[in-house]
């Protein structure tokens, strides 16, 4: 038995289903044409012991690890759900584990507990309009003024942006590069702070995103999170956790598009004769399944050694990138093999297809994941 198949995860693969097959499953065409979540989603999942999951039962978590939470994503994606769902409902699995982890008991009373609810919403606000990978460029500047900081700047593709109440914002309170970032708390309402429309995407359709502009924007100097200055590293300590929460949404959408794909095949006859007869055929469906498990074992291997407390900053990019690459090439095999029905709407591939694009963008393009395989290779 593996760390991902025990009695407990097996059991939560359960309940998660069942919420999934009745809370999402029957409202996510509905949600994406609204472009947003509803709240009631949130509190719900919390009610159902989903929400906190991988959180510390004193910040108001449900305790467990990530690999649990990454339980959760595998079998909303798998049970009919999707990525954009994922990072709609759980985008405080990125907004919150800094200011948990600096352990702030008056942010943690004030944020983290009724996020964990499902009561209120944070994002994360790293990327800016100039700049997404490099963090230690940005630009958005906090400068010091007695008990306050005053912020100016911009942040661009903020995920639940439109929803959010509070905002884990990356800013420069020292000099350029890495050593001056720290991370302040911003809060809806602040004068000055403003989000702007939803942003139009290609897909997650369900995940509301948007521009974040502080203009001279006051906030307490009780909302730094973690130590001044070492923002950078409190940031670069939680990518591994979400380019590895990228690549189990990668193969999760593999695999749930290889058992539509097979199930469709099956059925659809063409000439007379099922798909599933056809040589070219069989042999797309077996290198389906192929990407789709090398990319699940090998990503799943890394995530038990990063647990395990080994060095795998190299692994993880190189799972990133697999997971992302099987996924592309099962989509797009998805589509093409549902011919015009794949091109549809109603078709659930579809959805996999237009969500699956941001896989290779977020928390890291597939450039930069290469850039940092290739940089540890020859160090």
């Amino acid at each position: 038995m593996s760390t991902w198949d025990t009695d407990e995860r097996t059991a939560l693969r359960a309940s998660v289903r069942r919420f999934a097959e009745a809370e999402i499953v029957p409202n996510l065409g509905a949600w994406e044409a609204a472009g947003a979540l509803p709240l009631e989603l949130h509190r719900k999942a919390a009610r159902a012991g989903l929400l906190g999951v991988g959180f510390p039962e004193s910040a108001g978590g449900q305790g467990g690890t990530p690999i649990d939470t990454w339980v959760i994503a595998e079998e909303l994606i798998q049970a009919g759900g999707s990525s954009g769902l994922v990072a709609a409902l759980f985008t405080h699995g990125i907004g919150l584990p800094h200011l948990i982890e600096a352990g702030d008991p008056a942010l943690i009373e004030k944020v983290a507990k009724p996020v964990l609810a499902g009561e209120r919403i944070v994002s994360l606000a790293v990327t800016e309009p100039d700049g997404g990978s490099d963090v230690a460029g940005l630009t958005t500047r906090a400068v010091r003024d007695g008990d306050e900081y005053v912020v100016t700047g911009a942040k661009l593709y903020i995920t639940s942006a439109t929803r959010a109440d509070f905002f884990t914002v990356a800013v420069r309170t020292g000099g350029d590069g890495a050593g001056g970032i720290s991370l302040l708390l911003l809060e809806r309402g602040m004068p000055g702070l403003t989000v702007s429309a939803p942003l139009q995407k290609m897909g997650w359709l369900c995940s509301d995103t948007a521009e974040l502009t502080s203009d001279g924007v006051r906030v307490p100097v009780g909302n730094l999170i973690g130590t001044e200055n070492e923002g950078f590293y409190a940031i670069m300590g939680q990518f591994a956790a979400e380019r590895l929460s990228l690549a189990v949404q990668a193969y999760a959408t593999a695999q749930r598009c290889l058992d539509l794909t097979l199930a469709w095949v099956r059925e659809r006859k063409t000439f007379g004769r099922p798909l599933s007869s056809r040589q070219v055929v069989q042999h797309r469906v077996a290198e389906m399944a192929r990407q789709t498990d090398v990319a699940r074992t090998y990503t799943r291997a890394v995530i038990d050694d990063w647990q395990a407390g080994e060095d795998v900053f190299r692994q993880v990019a190189m799972a990133k990138n697999t997971a992302v690459a099987a996924c592309d090439f099962v989509v797009d095999n998805a589509v093409q093999l549902f011919g015009g029905m794949g091109y549809m709407r109603e078709t659930e591939v579809e959805r996999h297809y237009r969500d699956s694009r941001i896989l290779g963008i977020g928390g890291g393009t597939n450039e930069i994941m290469t850039e940092i395989v290739a940089k540890l290779l020859l160090a």
